[in-house]
């Protein structure tokens, strides 16, 4: 990354760097530092070569490219789900509405054993279930993953979309919001 730096950014100026900044780097300070960036709220599912489904909760979510159309997240390195999104050949990303907090719970809950039950799905024509309701879902090609720090980073190439009025769930601060109309 330093290469992307241009060059008198590089050297550290010692004169202020004692003063300025907060240099707690430990997960939870970083995980409160980081509540402080509102997100959207997801659900990411695929489809094992065995057929069963499986989904997550995620806020990792961010566009990387119009053309080609990718898109990327990421998934902790330690997930029980893993092997089953870095093996797969497509997923879904579903973008919850505002009102989805319980189905965004029930994805993040480890102590939910089939967070697919009672759950409206509809399968794409690639065999990924899509949720039922999502203000927006994109079918996505696995492109590539790579391992970052503690997180396997995923790459999708979007392949199919679709989508429908509302407003998306947002996390913010620890908790669920929504977006106001600023009209």
């Amino acid at each position: 990354m330093l290469s992307c730096l241009a060059p008198e950014s590089v050297a550290m100026r010692t004169d202020h760097c004692d003063a300025w900044g907060n240099v707690d780097l430990e997960p939870k300070a970083l995980r409160n530092l980081f509540g402080s960036y509102p997100t959207g709220v997801a659900i990411v599912t695929t489809r094992t070569p065995d057929g069963r489904s499986v989904g997550l909760t995620i806020n990792s979510f961010a566009t990387l490219s119009l053309d080609p159309p990718l898109v990327l997240w990421s998934l902790v390195d330690r997930s029980p789900n893993l092997a089953a999104f870095r093996e797969s050949t497509h997923f879904a990303i579903n973008i919850l509405a505002n009102g989805h907090e319980d189905l965004a719970k029930r994805f993040a809950s480890a102590a939910v054993p089939d967070k697919f039950e009672g759950v409206t799905v509809q399968e794409t024509p690639e065999g990924i279930p899509a949720i039922e309701g999502a203000v927006a879902t994109l079918v996505c090609a696995h492109d590539h993953c790579r391992h970052v720090g503690d997180h396997l980073l995923l790459i999708g190439k979007v392949v199919r979309t679709a989508n429908q009025p509302g407003t998306p769930l947002v996390f913010h601060a620890g908790r669920f919001t929504s977006l106001q109309a600023a009209w």
